[in-house]
């Protein structure tokens, strides 16, 4: 066999495009998917937007309020609330192409997946094209959506070769085109580099992979620490070994809402925290899953995250054991905490099938 060969395939504006799909006259307008809070108007913020809309400079995170003041003047923008039920199953349809076509298929998100096709292309960049066309294709066909693929020898290059020409993209890394491919690109496209390491880098006047070839690995340790200067180190080689797992869909359940105020007092937060409990079980009892973590998370009044999380003896499904380590969780994590919570969530994870059941009540 020939060269090892990864895809990574990214749905445009996901959730944007799949209402232009429900709805084709949308795909004239701007159109911005947002996440309503309970608060009413424009509390909130904005999951996704169309190139329409990311024209006038509304992107993801950004509150409502803001999106909106963005896109005044154009009168035909469409604000939609998130259907994540509808976003779900088109994903489904999609992943389901991309699998056949796949020797190992890695779910990473709705939106997103890694393909190893090595054997299914006995290592030829060129069959890897073709297949990669046709993946895009039979996606279009079938589903309406476009997609961009990044093709390479691993999962690293080929995450940011899907970036590369956004919307409905192919870009083809081969393995001696890496480095003249790397080098003129912006550090922020290394995944995993966020704005306060690009920030960093700036300062010491470093602004393209190119440049920071440059820097050896042990000054890079001693910026970051040894793990994240190494990882650093290797990627603006274009070097990542890890491998493209099997990998369920639905690897926690979550829930999340906006408070009626922001608070930092336990007993206020810890009311909100046992519907949430409660929600969140029904969605653990409905799909017949155990959970051994357990992690709370907050949006801060900022808008900054925090969480913290706690693996478990043994799997369970009991409410209490999700009530009790969630408030537990909550007292550790209000220990000196300085700013308010404007949103809080409890997630469970590390799922397990609840065996030898046809369904919970047959398990209680």
């Amino acid at each position: 066999m020939g060269q090892r060969i990864v895809f990574h395939i990214d749905f445009d504006y996901f959730y944007a495009q799949c209402e232009e799909v429900r709805s084709p006259k949308l795909k004239t307008k701007p159109v911005v998917v947002c996440v309503f809070s309970d608060r009413g108007e424009d509390s909130g913020a904005v999951a996704t937007a169309n190139y329409t809309a990311r024209k006038f400079g509304v992107k993801s995170g950004m509150p409502i309020s803001f999106a909106k003041k963005r896109l005044e003047e154009r009168k035909d923008t469409v604000f939609l609330p998130t259907d994540f039920e509808y976003y779900s199953d088109v994903s489904s349809k999609a992943m389901n192409i991309m699998k056949e076509y796949a020797d190992i298929f890695e779910y990473v998100g709705r939106d997103e997946a890694y393909l190893e096709v090595s054997k299914k292309t006995e290592g030829s960049f060129e069959k890897a094209s073709h297949l990669a066309q046709q993946i895009k294709n039979l996606i279009r066909e079938k589903v309406k959506l476009t997609c961009s693929i990044g093709v390479s020898p691993n999962k690293l290059i080929s995450k940011i070769a899907s970036d590369y020409k956004k919307p409905d993209g192919l870009t083809i890394v081969n393995p001696e085109k890496i480095e003249s491919f790397l080098e003129p690109l912006k550090i922020r496209v290394i995944p995993g580099i966020g704005k306060k390491t690009e920030e960093k880098f700036s300062e010491m006047k470093l602004e393209t992979i190119g440049q920071l070839k440059e820097l050896d690995v042990f000054t890079l340790n001693q910026l970051f620490g040894r793990k994240i200067g190494t990882y650093i180190y290797n990627a603006v080689k274009g070097i990542d070994s890890e491998p493209v797992k099997e990998r369920e869909p639905r690897v926690q359940y979550s829930k999340i809402v906006t408070l009626k105020k922001d608070s930092k007092d336990y007993l206020y937060l810890a009311e909100s925290l046992k519907e949430i409990c409660k929600e969140l079980h029904s969605v653990v009892l409905k799909n017949n899953r155990m959970f051994k973590s357990v992690g709370i998370q907050f949006v801060q009044s900022d808008l900054s995250n925090k969480s913290k999380s706690k693996m478990l003896r043994n799997p369970t499904i009991s409410y209490d054991e999700l009530e009790k380590n969630a408030e537990q969780l909550l007292r550790d994590a209000l220990e000196n905490q300085e700013k308010t919570i404007r949103r809080l969530g409890v997630k469970v994870s590390e799922l397990s099938q609840v065996e030898g059941q046809s369904d919970i009540t047959s398990y209680f």
